[in-house]
Formats: C-alpha cells, structure tokens, sequence
C-alpha cells in the first residue's frame, strides 16, 4: 500500500503543514487505512514526497509521539502504536479502586459520550507510585483526564492527595482536567469537578430519616479503619456532628465481629459490603425483627440492596458519571456538587 496517497497536504490552506500532517496522519488510523505496528514514511521521505522542510515533519511526528500515537525505532523508523483512539475525543478515566459503585459512575460516563469518544480505564487502587506512573506514561496523549482522587498512607488511612500528585495533576492543562468524587484538589479557573461532600452530604441524609432514626436507641457507625482501600474521615466528622445536634447515643466501631453484641434498639449504619453482610447473617441468627427491634443503613446504594431492601444514603453514581459526559461534550466547566440520598426501604 502507498501511504503518501492517503497523506493529504493542501499548499494553499492556512492550516501549519506539520498540523496537517498530524491530522491526516490520525485521519488516516480512524477510518482504518493505517493500521497498528504499520511502518510511517521516513522524515526525509515524507518531506521530499510533498516538498517540505525536514524540520517540519519532524515537529509533527514529534507531536504523535508525545500522544502516543506513534513511536520511533532507533535505526528502524517510525510506527503506528495506538489506532482506539481516534474517535472524537479520547478520555483516559483513572479510579482508585474497582468497586460496583466506580464502574456505575464509569458506565454511565462512557455511556453518556456514546459514540463521541473513546476512553481507557485504568484503576491505581489508591497507590500513589502506581497513579504517578499511569500520569508520566500518558501525559499528553488524552484531550481529557478524569481522575477519582484517593489515595492511602503508609498506615492505610485515606488521603485526598499527597505533594507529587498535586505537582503531577497540575501538569495536565486545566482545560482537559476533569476531577470526580473528591474535590480536595481545590483547582481554581477552567476545571470540571463533580463531587461528594462526604461530610455535609451523611450529616443532611441522615436529617432527613431523622423521624425514623430518632427510636433507636443508639446509632453505631461501621467505619473501616486502615483497610487497603481507605474511606474518607470526613465521613466520620459527619456522623459525628449529626448525632451530637440531635442528642443521639452513638459509637463508631472498626468492622462486624463475628461476637458482636445486639441490642434491640439499636441502628447500624454500615460502609462495606462485607460488613452488611455479617451484619444481617447475626441479625437473622438473633432472631430479631429488621426495621423494628434493630435498624440497618448502609453507604452507598447497589441493585441488590433495593431488592433486600436495605435503607441506603447514597450520591448518584449513575447522574456523576452522566453529568461529566455531559460537560465534556458541551464543552462546559465548573464545579456541582453531585446528588446524595436518603432512601427509605424496609430496614429502619
């Protein structure tokens, strides 16, 4: 196949020749004619062919290199390395942990674009070497970067960054820079965020079950501490400020020991699945009445606790993913603080 019949350089546009270049040549791999591993011409013989400098094909293949697109061989030349792409936009979508929860905001995400992008999920389970290596690797090679910012400690507590994210993040143009989830970036000017007030958005949940919840006798919040994927503390300074303002009884315990103590009266408000799980097991083994004699929230909604039936306070991870698609595609910025529910089942 002769390559140069596919390269379309107009002399008169007023577009620079090392952009066409750039933009025939990713032209090309969309629509299939170049295809991955496909040898590209020499520097020399692409200018020679269209009577152009040297130093302008080099720019432009210098540009394909820095997105990824191609990628040079010493003493061999230069080849096609990623032909996903080139659909309109291109969005690499970082999470830190693979929970139902992230892939919901994720399909909805990727759902919303449909056929205007493609974009590549990678998760850095709230390691700060992985991620910074994921950043290094594909800077410059996306027009969006969405990241969901947790990370963990030496001693498994949760953090929203540490100093070389920060510094990596503010490498990425703030114009292709989309921050999800937890929005303790504080980036000023022309950045997407949507995000959880994991403080505020527990404290005005749980005020609006306040009618159900106040005839418990005490409320005991399931907060994982040093688990491998860490939960924001910002949970438990919610908590926290909800009972003391409605002079609730309220204790905070690690997870669901296989001998915990039931009392009728009481309210658990459980984070992880594993937890609710053992939780409802006693329970049942108890022999006590679900939503009368003990209650039961649990963070964050999935399918399956609508169809158990278990109170849930929960942000919309179907509208998070929705509304970031949405702003990209409009081509719109700012920052909205995402949907948080109480939803009243069967458990309180």
């Amino acid at each position: 196949m002769d390559i140069f019949e596919f390269l379309n350089i107009d002399p008169k546009s007023r577009k620079p020749k090392y952009q066409q270049i750039v933009d025939s040549i990713i032209n090309q791999i969309a629509i299939g004619h170049l295809k991955m591993d496909q040898r590209l011409p020499s520097i020399n013989s692409l200018s020679e062919e269209f009577y152009l400098s040297r130093d302008t094909v080099e720019k432009a293949y210098n540009i394909l290199k820095e997105q990824k697109v191609i990628s040079s061989i010493r003493g061999k030349g230069y080849y096609v390395t990623r032909t996903k792409l080139i659909s309109k936009i291109n969005v690499l979508f970082l999470i830190n942990k693979l929970s139902s929860y992230k892939l919901r905001i994720y399909n909805s995400f990727v759902m919303g674009l449909s056929g205007d992008g493609h974009t590549d999920l990678h998760i850095y389970h709230c390691d700060e070497s992985l991620f910074l290596n994921l950043m290094e690797k594909n800077l410059g090679a996306y027009d969006y970067y969405v990241i969901m910012p947790h990370f963990k400690t030496k001693d498994l507590s949760h953090v929203s960054y540490t100093d070389d994210v920060l510094k990596a993040i503010r490498k990425i143009p703030k114009n292709k820079l989309v921050i999800m989830d937890n929005n303790k970036l504080e980036f000023e000017g022309d950045v997407i965020e949507i995000y959880q007030d994991f403080e505020n958005d527990i404290y005005e949940a749980l005020k609006k079950g306040i009618e159900k919840i106040s005839k418990y006798g005490k409320l005991i919040l399931v907060y994982p501490e040093n688990t491998i994927y860490p939960y924001p503390k910002r949970i438990l300074f919610g908590f926290r400020k909800f009972c003391v303002e409605h002079h609730l009884e309220f204790e905070i315990i690690n997870e669901i020991f296989d001998d915990i103590i039931i009392k009728k009266g009481d309210l658990f408000i459980t984070i992880e699945e594993s937890d609710l799980v053992n939780l409802m097991k006693q329970i049942r083994d108890d022999d006590l009445i679900l939503g009368v004699e003990v209650g039961v929230i649990s963070y964050n909604d999935t399918p399956l606790k609508d169809l158990l039936g278990i109170t849930v306070i929960s942000t919309d991870f179907k509208e998070m993913g929705r509304k970031a698609s949405e702003m990209i595609l409009n081509n719109e910025k700012g920052k909205i603080k995402n949907p948080f529910h109480f939803i009243d089942r069967n458990s309180v």
